[in-house]
């Protein structure tokens, strides 16, 4: 069975290193962003890695190996020691997410358990609950406003930090499952 893992690349080597994989048969996605970049005599459309020094691969356990000989690849993201699994649909979701929008950016957003968060966009917006869980780019927080207690799995990108590290009495849980939305 096929999962998708993502791998670090030498710097700049996304492109190359996806070439290099489509070359061996190997199911691999590098997310391209559309961007404008403008020189002095005129601007030009360009394809830029929307991780840097990342790609995703698609392999079963046999081609793990063959992954990790190709040029330009260092290793495979872990957490807890193992090779990182990532979803089908959060790879869908940034394949989408790219179709519909140019200019992408990334913002790492420092957020740990028990802190204190307030949703700036979508359904919760201006809701605070408490960070239940980090979710790698998403994070379960707790949502005590609505007169139950439900927790919901944000997107990072949609919340603020209000205040850090303080401790909430978890009564009910209700689990919701947040897409993401920007406008």
């Amino acid at each position: 069975m096929k999962k998708w893992y993502a791998i670090y690349t030498h710097a700049k080597w996304e492109k190359k290193v996806a070439t290099l994989l489509t070359r061996k048969d190997i199911e691999n996605y590098c997310p391209l962003n559309k961007v404008a970049r403008q020189w002095s005599d005129r601007k030009k459309i360009m394809f830029e890695p929307l991780f840097t020094s990342y790609v995703f691969v698609r392999i079963t356990d046999k081609e793990y190996l063959s992954v990790l000989q190709t040029d330009g690849v260092l290793n495979y993201v872990s957490w807890q020691g193992k090779p990182a699994v990532i979803r089908d649909a959060e790879i869908e979701l940034v394949r989408n997410f790219l179709l519909e929008y140019s200019s992408v950016r990334l913002e790492r957003l420092d957020v740990e358990v028990d802190d204190t968060v307030r949703i700036k966009c979508g359904l919760f917006m201006e809701q605070e609950g408490k960070v239940m869980e980090v979710l790698g780019k998403s994070l379960r927080v707790f949502l005590p406003s609505l007169g139950y207690a439900m927790l919901a799995e944000i997107p990072k990108s949609n919340v603020e930090v209000v205040s850090t590290r303080s401790r909430g009495e978890l009564l009910f849980i209700l689990l919701f499952y947040y897409q993401l939305l920007l406008s």
